[in-house]
């Protein structure tokens, strides 16, 4: 039996309290990821949305997270925060120009590289703060926080090819403490001005649990966001599943050979660019240790996934790619949630990317 995927006619949203279905209709040689238990209702804090590139609106630049994202922007009340690697979607444009109009706090922090799109000078023009990082390392950080209660996060760049073409995800997260922890994060940077290494441990609620789900919040490289993500790997008892658009880092590359070595099981699939065009990539390494590790098969966009699954119980995602700049140099932000409703719903999306993809 295989977990069933549901249908990819539009960028699929999930919310938790929507039972995943068990299904017999492919052999198990078909999938490297095994059955498990249906998992039952979860509160409503937390919504899952993955972008589609092969979906046919996706063409039309319609129906994607961007548009959820937009809606949540369009009922801020109070103040909307925004970090942004790049953007370039009107409808978020939109949403923040509208919130700003209606007296809204609305600011942004960006990469300065990607200061020069029209959009962000279009929020500019509108009277809206933007500040660039001006620094040598990336802000890469993409994170949306309303009304200090909700934070919106994952490795969705708010760009068309972030929406339509590329392989993504976008989490919503209902919390106050949460919230409060990217509110740190983003004022170290808008107000202080530190970004990088400049910055400092300033995660107040960095573990902590909702509705009986525990969740992790860290933000690199200030949390020593490494070390934690190699504690759970070494921790694996069943199985490692992976999605990575850049993989450099030997030290997380070395984790899960050993975990693999000592009978865990491991699949992954990697951006097919970055393995073309990275000579440090682990992607070799992992074949030559007998890892089945894919090329991904997205030919309109990236494979610009973060995630790691262990033990279908915990997902690890956010804007952190698994580099050695990702831990040291640049802004980032990780999430990791302890829940085998979230970890079946990565599953899915992991199928999905899994079966389109190419074998060495």
């Amino acid at each position: 039996m295989k977990p069933r995927r549901t249908a990819h006619s539009q960028c699929i949203s999930f919310l938790l309290a929507i039972s995943l279905l068990l299904s017999a209709c492919r052999p198990a040689t078909a999938s490297p990821v095994q059955p498990t238990l249906t998992p039952g209702p979860a509160a409503g804090w937390l919504y899952i949305y993955f972008t589609d590139p092969t979906a046919p609106h996706a063409h039309d630049y319609e129906g994607g997270p961007d548009e959820a994202l937009a809606a949540a922007i369009d009922g801020a009340r109070l103040s909307v925060d925004v970090t942004a690697y790049s953007l370039n979607l009107w409808s978020v444009r939109d949403a923040l120009i509208h919130a700003h109009q209606r007296g809204v706090v609305v600011r942004m922090v960006m990469e300065s590289d990607n200061m020069d799109d029209r959009e962000v000078q279009d929020l500019i023009d509108a009277g809206i703060p933007v500040i660039g990082d001006q620094h040598e390392g990336l802000m890469h950080d993409k994170f949306v926080i309303v009304d200090r209660s909700e934070i919106w996060t994952g490795s969705m760049n708010y760009t068309v090819g972030g929406a339509y073409k590329d392989n993504n995800n976008l989490i919503r997260i209902r919390s106050v403490q949460v919230a409060q922890d990217y509110t740190n994060e983003f004022e170290e940077m808008f107000a202080d001005g530190l970004f990088g290494p400049d910055g400092s441990v300033n995660t107040p609620n960095p573990k902590l649990t909702i509705d009986g789900t525990q969740v992790e919040v860290y933000f690199s490289p200030d949390d020593g966001v490494a070390q934690h993500i190699l504690e759970i790997i070494r921790s694996a008892q069943e199985s490692i599943y992976f999605l990575a658009f850049s993989f450099t880092s030997n030290d997380i590359g070395e984790a899960i050979v050993e975990r693999a070595q000592n009978g865990i099981a491991v699949a992954g699939v990697m951006d097919n660019g970055q393995i073309a065009s990275n000579q440090g990539t682990e992607y070799d390494s992992f074949l030559q240790a007998g890892l089945d590790v894919r090329q991904d098969g997205n030919t309109n966009g990236l494979m610009h996934h973060k995630v790691i699954i262990i033990d279908r119980q915990i997902v690890i995602t956010g804007s952190y790619n698994f580099t050695a700049s990702a831990e040291e140099s640049n802004d980032e932000n990780v999430v990791i949630i302890l829940s085998p409703a979230v970890a079946a719903t990565y599953l899915e999306e992991f199928q999905r990317v899994y079966d389109q993809a190419e074998q060495p």
